[in-house]
């Protein structure tokens, strides 16, 4: 499974950005999908998610109300749509696929997920 995310870049707080990951080889179709970032100094953390059949989301207390997680299956292609963004949300973000097929629960850890995008920079000028 290879996953290339895209869509990052320099952008005033306020505005925003959508972020997009495509998946190559496995069953995209079967996996939850997470957003995570990571800014200098901090580590990994959890963003947003979104269960394997679209039936479910779930967000990080930062991004409720700005950020919404999307996918097309059919595209095999998982997207976030960042909104009202701040400089704090200034990081490197992944895109990230889960361990195990047909999740029940949507995790939030960094370890529930194998597969990991290159990562795209989004930084947020104040």
């Amino acid at each position: 499974v290879q996953l290339q995310a895209s869509g990052g870049g320099l952008v005033q707080a306020g505005g925003s950005l959508r972020l997009s990951c495509t998946a190559s080889g496995g069953t995209f179709s079967s996996y939850t999908m997470g957003w995570f970032r990571q800014a200098p100094g901090k580590e990994r953390e959890f963003v947003a998610a979104i269960k394997w059949n679209g039936d479910g989301t779930v967000y990080a207390d930062s991004a409720k109300g700005r950020f919404t997680v999307s996918r097309d299956n059919a595209k095999k292609t998982v997207g976030l749509q960042m909104n009202s963004l701040k400089s704090e949300d200034t990081a490197v973000y992944y895109c990230a696929q889960d361990r195990n097929p047909w999740s029940f629960v949507v995790s939030t850890r960094v370890g529930s997920y194998a597969y990991w995008g290159q990562g795209t920079q989004v930084t947020v000028s104040s």
